[in-house]
């Protein structure tokens, strides 16, 4: 298998270059983290399930504080340059793509699927499925569908942000708010479902 290229980083900052790493260990062999970025938290990869090649790339001058990376078999995911996230869930089937200088705030989850069916009945035979009584029966197809987080977002603590969703550049999302839908850029959101309540200037 061929070296991966680098991740792509500011370049004449002149700030000095050291090697990103988990504090806690070593990161799984698909995992790649940029200069200067630090990951903390030793269940960081305790749910990192992912056989993709390059199944998380995080940028340069990155701060993962307290993040869990929870990542299927099949789940992708990238972050940018300059991101700091603190004590965020991350939750990843499909593909979750975050661009630079996003902050998020404590207890904030982000989910690119339900991770259950939505039918009474299918979710009664995801029950027995994920059970001992299903004896390896498969589980029903749950919907996945990516999260796109632009550049300069700030996401408060206590937010949950579902699958499909699209946040612009510059949005501002206010504490505990429930995103489910697309978000335009430098838009204020607030509440459960988050509705836009201004624009950043």
């Amino acid at each position: 298998m061929n070296e991966p290229a680098p991740i792509p980083h500011p370049v004449g900052d002149g700030e000095p270059r050291s090697p990103g790493r988990w504090t806690q260990g070593v990161t799984p062999s698909n995992v790649r983290l940029g200069p200067n970025t630090i990951v903390t938290d030793e269940l960081a990869f305790k749910r990192f399930h992912s056989k993709a090649v390059d199944a998380l790339v995080i940028g340069a001058n990155c701060t993962m504080d307290g993040v869990h990376f929870d990542l299927g078999a099949d789940g992708r995911m990238v972050i940018g340059d300059y991101c700091y996230f603190t004590n965020a869930v991350l939750l990843c089937e499909l593909e979750v793509r975050i661009g630079n200088y996003v902050v998020i705030g404590w207890n904030t989850t982000i989910s690119d699927t339900d991770f259950h069916p939505l039918a009474p009945a299918e979710r009664i035979a995801d029950a027995i499925a994920c059970s001992p009584l299903g004896k390896g029966k498969t589980r029903p197809q749950v919907l996945k569908k990516a999260v796109i987080i632009e550049d300069d977002v700030w996401i408060g603590p206590n937010v949950t942000i579902l699958k499909g969703v699209r946040i612009g550049q510059g949005a501002w999302i206010e504490a505990g708010s429930v995103v489910t839908r697309d978000v335009p850029s430098m838009a204020r959101l607030l509440g459960n479902p988050a509705q836009v309540i201004g624009q950043i200037k």
